[in-house]
């Protein structure tokens, strides 16, 4: 499987609100810098199971639609929108924010994540 494969598989599984999937993708020393609304927050493989954890009891569903992704190396850059569906309204499908990530590839695994992110 290609890297950019491997980065598409990763988002069309449940792993942003389940934290059990996220860890068969991650590397044991990820690291993300994300540029957030919040300003500048550095995540570790802790905190990223965590904020997955976090998800998890807020949300029953996850969805991510792609729109662009492309890899060179071990880096694979995705432009992509994250849509949930909340535990108190099931049925409607909401738009939690777009994103755009560059992530490194190393072992196979997600090892250093660069993300930007602006609510919907």
């Amino acid at each position: 499987m290609s890297i950019k494969e491997f980065v598409q598989k990763f988002y069309k599984s449940d792993a942003l609100i389940d934290s059990e999937i996220f860890k068969t993708y991650l590397h044991p020393d990820v690291t993300i810098e994300w540029n957030s609304s919040k300003g500048l927050i550095h995540m570790d493989y802790d905190s990223i199971i965590n904020m997955a954890n976090e998800l998890n009891r807020a949300y029953v569903r996850s969805k991510v639609r792609i729109s662009h992704i492309i890899a060179e190396e071990d880096l694979v850059s995705v432009r992509y929108s994250h849509y949930v569906k909340t535990i108190e309204n099931p049925r409607e499908e909401m738009l939690l924010a777009h994103f755009f990530t560059i992530w490194q590839i190393k072992d196979g695994k997600l090892y250093r994540g660069y993300q930007m992110s602006q609510f919907s």
